[in-house]
Order: structure tokens, then C-alpha cells, then sequence
């Protein structure tokens, strides 16, 4: 009985200890010279593409937004006539 709890322990302890992870490539370098390059675009769209998705759906909701809460102050601001 003994001797089984210490190969279990020992199993245990070695598949936790040994276990192999992937390497994540370092790639930090890579991205500061595109983001350091000087070509014309704003760093906020060197992403990519979807970098200039995100700009650009964030850009209507703030104007959708903005256009909503004139909407409400202006809603608020002229009270319904009574009956």
C-alpha cells in the first residue's frame, strides 16, 4: 500500500515538474521596428488591417454616441405638451 501512494507521488510529481511548454519566439524586436518605422502612417493603424478596423468602429460608435446623447439633451431639454 505504502510503496503504491509513493510511485503515485512520484508520478504525480514528475508529470508536473518534467512537463514541456512550447516556446513562445520573442518577437518584441520585430515589432518595434515596424512601429518605429517612418513611413507616413499614424502607430495607431500599423497594425494592419485589423488595426484599422478597430480605428474605424470605434470612430462610428463615438459619432453614434455623440449624436445620441444631443438627441437625449434635446429630448429632455423640450418637455411634451400636456393634453
Amino acid at each position: 500500500m505504502l510503496r503504491n501512494v509513493l510511485a503515485l507521488r512520484n508520478i504525480s510529481q514528475r508529470t508536473i515538474s518534467t512537463a514541456s511548454r512550447r516556446q513562445i519566439e520573442n518577437r518584441v524586436s520585430e515589432h518595434q521596428k515596424l512601429f518605429q518605422e517612418d513611413n507616413g502612417i499614424p502607430v495607431y493603424l500599423k497594425g494592419g488591417i485589423t488595426d484599422g478596423l478597430l480605428y474605424r468602429f470605434t470612430m462610428a460608435l463615438s459619432v453614434f454616441g455623440t449624436g445620441f446623447v444631443i438627441y437625449e439633451l434635446l429630448m429632455a431639454a423640450m418637455p411634451k405638451k400636456q393634453k
